[in-house]
């Protein structure tokens, strides 16, 4: 039983509404919105059902007179007519107000007058009928079977005799061997037939000549195979036994200044050299504004391609060159026609396998090209536009709306709304071991440092060795390019730590209210790399989550990662999910991209990971010192994927 069925305009406007349950007219307005937020405006239209709450959505795009028809109906259902009955009605409507959205346009939806009421109930009863006529299939009888047609000798077998089907199958394999042979033998014979047959057609050759000729032949070939085979490998310089050991160019080749085994200096820290920190080696550039987050930049070549045109391979033109030729190009240019599946079909396939190389996961790449398709089919194109500038346009639309989500999530501005309510802002790093969670954490505590918040760095990761010492060393450097005295002796970053082997989640609970007992205004919380598949690692973080109420969790993926990154995020939104003991679960909020310097023009993992979870990519990391941090620029991203 159907909810609801409602057909409008993408500009907005409801032309039809079919209501199956009782209650309020406005019952199908929040799913109808959430269509549209989630999946229409954010160009996620590669499958045509969509689910919220308790109902399942399925639409339909014309894009010739941009409409919309959605129909909704509850999920524990399965109603196997639904996808007939949205295209009879979509036929059916179209049809019959043709020629009011031809020639009135705009206003003959405003002004029009939608009776489709009758109709409707026709098309549905005519569905829900022909699910019904389906005649169940009936099994077959053993007479119809193959097993019925063995003899009951055929199937014994005797011991030390072999199956008859090998023995078959042997025979065959022989009998094909013979063929072969006896197809090559008439072949050689007819190789030595050669001479005869020229002899006869040369009169002047007697028959001694032509003996006398094949005499000569015989040697020749002889002579040749017997150079072939006396001829043998010149004898190679005889190599000098033993290795020799390679002199570096900077290398020391006194022993004794590269011999550490002393003990009485291993391990002693008055005799071990002092580390010399340089800041501009850990700055990077010196010429920056402090505290800016500069956006992700892209050098692209602007070079002129030339596009194109893809003709339609079931009608071949006759002539090539010519006036053919220009009229065939025309034809292509001159947007006389609808675009059609069959002629976006070979654009799409070639994106496709472009996404997938520039490291797009392929199911991700597969749904783009899908949902781009279903927004430009009926669509009429432009004038002296090909089939391949109107796809690529529509994609590269597509990539940029996908990397701009709905929520943009800005830390400073959270930062300061939790100084007025006099707590700290807690962050809470998670991801995969080996990402570079506290290298970025690092990274993220200088830029707060620089826009003026003190930072508390929460040592939660309790399990890998040294993960504890990272942090520390961080903390020290940071502290020497921000020193107390420069902050009015406040200390812009402290390390809390509790060592190794304790619960993560409770280090968490104490340094998030040590935070707010000292007055810090972040608290920065790292914890252990854990992989999506470990139940326990990930039951402890939903823990650390659900008891902490961190204000934003942010998930560390490297950029280096394809299909990897799709399964990464499902099982971690999943594992949250599944092991929150909250009515409303704590997922990721946002996304931290890192190692992005490292991957040239394959940006497609920012894709994958935007694409699967709705949710911004906040902070990239380009590269080793602290200020190698940007933040994403959705057009830069998207021109790299595109460059060929």
């Amino acid at each position: 039983m159907l909810d609801f069925f409602t057909i409008f305009s993408k500009g907005g406007l409801v032309l039809w509404c079919f209501q199956g349950v009782r209650g309020p007219a406005a019952a199908a307005t929040a799913p109808v919105n959430a269509l549209i937020r989630s999946v229409l405006l954010q160009e996620r239209g590669g499958n045509n059902s969509f689910t919220h709450e308790a109902l399942t959505l399925k639409y339909k795009l014309d894009n010739q007179f941009e409409l919309v028809f959605v129909v909704g109906f509850q999920k524990i259902l399965t109603l196997t007519y639904v996808d007939k009955l949205i295209d009879d009605v979509h036929k059916e409507f179209r049809d019959k107000y043709r020629n009011e959205f031809q020639q009135k346009g705009a206003l003959g939806l405003l002004n029009g007058t939608f009776d489709f009421k009758d109709d409707f109930m026709r098309l549905l009863r005519d569905a829900e009928e022909s699910s019904k006529v389906r005649a169940p299939t009936v099994m077959k009888t053993f007479e119809q079977s193959s097993k019925s047609q063995k003899t009951v000798k055929c199937m014994i077998e005797t011991r030390g005799e072999k199956p008859k089907e090998k023995v078959k199958n042997k025979k065959n394999k022989s009998s094909k061997k013979e063929g072969a042979e006896a197809v090559a033998a008439p072949g050689k014979a007819s190789v030595g037939d050669k001479q005869p047959s020229t002899a006869g057609d040369r009169e002047e050759l007697t028959k001694d000549e032509i003996l006398q000729k094949n005499r000569e032949e015989f040697f020749k070939r002889h002579m040749k195979a017997g150079e072939k085979s006396s001829k043998s490998p010149k004898p190679e310089a005889q190599k000098e036994k033993g290795k020799k050991p390679r002199v570096w160019d900077l290398g020391n080749s006194n022993a004794k200044v590269l011999d550490y085994s002393n003990s009485a200096t291993n391990g002693s820290a008055e005799t071990c050299p002092v580390e010399e920190f340089d800041p501009d080696t850990a700055l990077g550039d010196r010429n920056r504004e402090p505290g800016r987050l500069y956006d992700l930049e892209y050098e692209s070549d602007d070079e002129a391609e030339e596009e194109k045109v893809i003709q339609n391979p079931s009608k071949p033109s006759a002539k090539k060159g010519g006036l053919g030729g220009m009229f065939g190009m025309l034809k292509g240019l001159v947007g006389s026609k609808s675009l059609t599946r069959e002629d976006m079909d070979p654009v799409l396939e070639k994106m496709k396998d472009h996404l997938i190389a520039k490291n797009v996961a392929a199911e991700i790449a597969v749904q783009l090209c899908e949902s781009v398709a279903k927004k430009l089919e009926g669509k009429v194109m432009g004038t002296f536009t090909t089939v391949t500038s109107t796809v690529k346009q529509a994609l590269q639309e597509a990539l940029v709306q996908i990397l701009q989500p709905q929520r943009r999530v800005d830390v400073l501005r959270d930062v300061m709304d939790a100084q007025r309510h006099r707590r700290p802002y807690v962050v809470t790093f998670c991801g995969v071991n080996g990402v570079g969670k506290s290298t970025n954490l690092a990274k993220i505590s200088f830029w707060l440092i620089e826009n003026g918040f003190s930072v508390l760095i929460a040592a939660c990761d309790t399990f890998r060795a040294g993960a504890v010492e990272q942090l520390r060393t961080h903390t020290r450097r940071l502290n020497a390019l921000h020193p107390p005295e420069s902050h009015g002796g406040r200390t812009m970053v402290q390390l809390y730590e509790k060592g190794y082997g304790k619960d993560a989640a409770g280090i968490a609970m104490e340094a998030i209210s040590y935070a707010r007992n000292q007055g810090f205004d972040v608290v920065l919380v790292d914890t252990a790399g854990r992989m999506q598949d470990n139940a326990p690692l990930m039951t402890a973080l939903a823990k650390l989550i659900a008891v902490n109420a961190p204000d934003l969790v942010l998930f560390v993926g490297e950029a280096l990662v394809g299909n990897e990154a799709v399964d990464q995020l499902v099982k971690f939104n999943k594992a949250l999910a599944d092991h929150s003991m909250a009515q409303t679960p704590r997922l990721i909020d946002g996304i931290v991209l890192t190692k992005f310097d490292t991957i040239d023009d394959k940006v497609g993992a920012a894709i994958s990971m935007t694409y699967i979870t709705s949710k911004p990519i906040v902070f990239v990391g380009t590269g080793q010192t602290y200020c190698d941090l940007r933040s994403l620029n959705a057009k830069a991203v998207v021109a790299a994927l595109m460059k060929a």
